[in-house]
């Protein structure tokens, strides 16, 4: 089922003293709440602080995913008026340190228990059947005017996206007046950006001309992320992580918050 937007009311009436009859204005709805397109990340994690950036994003066609602090997943939820129930997340197999992979268990769980729902436009908590809330989320701001991010792993032209060499930092910045610089591994990287609605866009792109030799393989990195860069057409921020994606969908670029 598609999701449905939560709208919450208040109508109050009131009867005064003897026949007449007093009514008031209706409260003004508040406005409605639409979990599609949203992207949240996780505060409290059945009323603890959580410290591991565990993310959720909803989907036009009910889908949700994000990761589960460790594990990408895929799962899809069904709303209705204030109920939502989420089919079991399918998620990738990586292992991480004990407390994260506690977290991430843990959230799950909490995604199959969840019953009932509150959101309004900064945040979403979910409630098991008994009314208790088991999660708590913050809505996430897809604004990348500001922000400084470290490269994890791009695409390198053969329609794989592979990790950074090891011994090299690859690194990006999104200033607030449009520019963006960073380091390529070797050479430094300027230019511009235009960045809206998850649609991302480079121009006047150009780096500095050092030559590198170590590590090995550090150059044909270099042009390989470069390229990789400019051929981004859309973003998603996902808790302290960063993704871009080419037009056609396939896997640009992945960066982590500095």
């Amino acid at each position: 089922m598609m999701m449905t937007a939560l709208a919450t009311g208040l109508f109050v009436t009131s009867c005064g003293a003897g026949s007449a009859e007093e009514e008031t204005t209706p409260a003004p709805a508040s406005e409605a709440i639409d979990l599609a397109g949203t992207h949240l990340v996780l505060s409290e994690l059945n009323g603890e602080p959580v410290d591991v950036s565990v993310t959720a994003a909803f989907g036009e066609d009910g889908s949700v995913a994000g990761s589960g602090g460790c594990n990408r997943y895929n799962a899809s939820a069904e709303v209705e008026g204030d109920s939502i129930t989420f089919t079991p997340p399918a998620s990738t197999m990586m292992a991480c340190d004990e407390d994260t992979m506690a977290v991430e268990s843990a959230y799950f769980e909490a995604l199959l228990a969840a019953s009932s729902f509150t959101a309004t436009a900064e945040t979403m908590t979910l409630a098991d059947e008994g009314g208790t809330e088991i999660a708590a989320f913050a809505a996430q701001a897809q604004d990348l005017a500001g922000t400084s991010w470290t490269v994890t792993a791009y695409n390198d032209g053969q329609s794989a996206v592979v990790s950074v060499l090891e011994g090299t930092t690859l690194e990006v910045s999104f200033d607030e007046d449009g520019a963006i610089s960073g380091n390529a591994g070797c050479n430094s990287v300027v230019g511009g950006f235009s960045a809206e609605g998850g649609a991302i866009s480079f121009t006047d792109f150009g780096t500095t001309m050092m030559a590198c030799d170590e590590p090995e393989g550090v150059m044909e990195q270099e042009v390989a992320f470069v390229a990789a860069l400019e051929s981004a057409a859309t973003y998603t921020l996902e808790g302290d992580r960063l993704s871009m994606r080419t037009a056609d969908d396939q896997g640009a670029v992945e960066l982590v918050s500095k």
